[in-house]
């Protein structure tokens, strides 16, 4: 009876066929299957996406850029002095190891991890890689949480559909879909150089930056990082890989920075990119070696600067080799520079206060105790603060105290030394510092340093 009618009917025949067609497009072609895989995505990995919410010192606009910042945080205490950002981040181990972006936690005086239930957390810094914008956060409190599992790796192909899913204002999981654009895009986005990227079509909402790029089986491609303004519906993600590797980085405990003693600004000009030494650490290998402040430094082991040059993992791999080769550029004329490194993996800058924060701190015993009148046992206590130097820039005084380093208190000038070293391991230091009967958080931006 149904043959006959399909036969008698021509409306019938062609919705016959027609449905008969989708099923087999459906059935050998996988995108139309991956279309129902992306609900069940979300709902496997929904939990361990996370909004991220941090506390920064505002500055207000109104104000002399020369006055410190703390100090009208400290004058004032204004409501409007602290501000308040958001955005996402992904738990990626069961311990509550979340990753974020770092321009998110750069500035922040306090940071709190809210999971899809609404239960909130505090976290502090474990690790920080301002040149890749990523940063890893251990959360505070309890010791098993949900997690995205990073499976192997797998290969990335443009057009292949991609997820992006974050956690805005936590509120709720925000997801878009699309595909992925490009691989290995490089650009400068707010004065921050990105290197091999992935790019995406799937909107990335306010908010969701910290979020995931995942395929739609499940696997996490990346990190997502950036819009771009000056492209409507174009948004990148940071390779997982390069996430992955920070994190066994951070988490070996043996895991050593090497320091050569320069603090560095990637510039570009006509001429093309370089490194321009801001500042020289007294004593170190940099300044043993002759380099002045001012110097240009246009490559490196015969090899140009570029643009996409990543100097943290750059140094990493120098340290292994047993000399380095830097061409400078000064007073119009070039010449080369020959390093041992040796002498950059067994340096360890000293005085460490002076050296990298241009300050001078002191047990809080003796005279100290006395001129300062504290009866505050733990800590540092400022006793010179640099003129124009990076401590007097960030708002420390005569007679400050700082307790803790990155959430640890420190019983004196040796735990100082001990937690600022671990401190340029991560990448992060946050001062807790008082001030009379005041109590208030300092992070600590220290440029890059090579």
């Amino acid at each position: 009876m149904f043959f006959g009618m399909l036969t008698g009917n021509n409306i019938y025949k062609k919705t016959f066929f027609f449905n008969l067609s989708v099923l087999f497009l459906f059935l050998i072609n996988p995108v139309f299957a991956n279309e129902d895989r992306i609900p069940d995505v979300v709902q496997a990995v929904g939990n361990a996406i996370v909004n991220i919410k941090t506390e920064e010192i505002a500055k207000p606009e109104t104000q002399d850029k020369k006055t410190s910042i703390i100090k009208r945080f400290i004058e004032s205490e204004e409501e409007e002095d602290i501000n308040e950002n958001y955005g996402s981040g992904v738990v990626i181990n069961p311990n509550g190891i979340v990753v974020t972006n770092e321009h998110l936690i750069s500035k922040a005086i306090s940071i709190k991890v809210k999971f899809l239930n609404g239960k909130e957390y505090d976290a502090y810094v474990l690790g920080s890689d301002p040149e890749l914008d990523i940063a890893l956060l251990k959360i505070t409190g309890e010791t098993s949480f949900p997690y995205l599992k990073i499976k192997k790796k797998k290969v990335v192909r443009v057009g292949e559909k991609a997820i992006v899913i974050g956690n805005p204002y936590g509120l709720s999981n925000s997801v878009t879909v699309g595909v992925i654009s490009a691989l290995g895009r490089n650009l400068r986005i707010d004065n921050r150089v990105y290197v091999n990227l992935i790019q995406t079509d799937a909107a990335i909402n306010p908010g969701n930056s910290g979020g995931v790029l995942m395929d739609t089986e499940g696997n996490p491609l990346g990190i997502v990082t950036a819009i771009y303004s000056e492209g409507k519906g174009i948004g990148f993600a940071i390779p997982i890989e390069d996430v992955m590797d920070m994190l066994s980085e951070f988490l070996n405990a043996r895991s050593k920075r090497p320091i050569f003693g320069l603090f560095l600004e990637k510039k570009k000009d006509d001429s093309g990119v370089y490194f321009y030494v801001n500042r020289i650490i007294p004593g170190s290998p940099a300044e043993k070696s002759g380099i002045r402040e001012g110097d240009r430094i246009i490559g490196i082991n015969k090899k140009k600067i570029r643009e996409g040059i990543k100097l943290y993992k750059t140094i990493k791999e120098l340290a292994k080799m047993d000399s380095i080769e830097l061409k400078i550029f000064r007073d119009e004329k070039t010449f080369i520079i020959d390093i041992d490194t040796k002498s950059i993996n067994e340096y360890k800058p000293s005085p460490i206060d002076e050296g990298l924060i241009n300050i001078r701190v002191s047990d809080i015993k003796g005279y100290p105790k006395l001129k300062y009148r504290t009866r505050q046992r733990d800590g540092v206590v400022v006793t010179k603060v640099y003129k124009d130097g990076l401590g007097e820039r960030i708002g420390l005084k005569n007679g400050d105290i700082i307790i803790k380093i990155n959430n640890f208190l420190i019983s004196g000038k040796e735990e100082f030394n001990t937690y600022m070293l671990e401190g340029l391991k991560r990448n992060y230091i946050l001062f807790q510092v008082k001030r009379k009967e005041s109590i208030f958080y300092l992070p600590v931006k220290l440029d890059v340093l090579l």
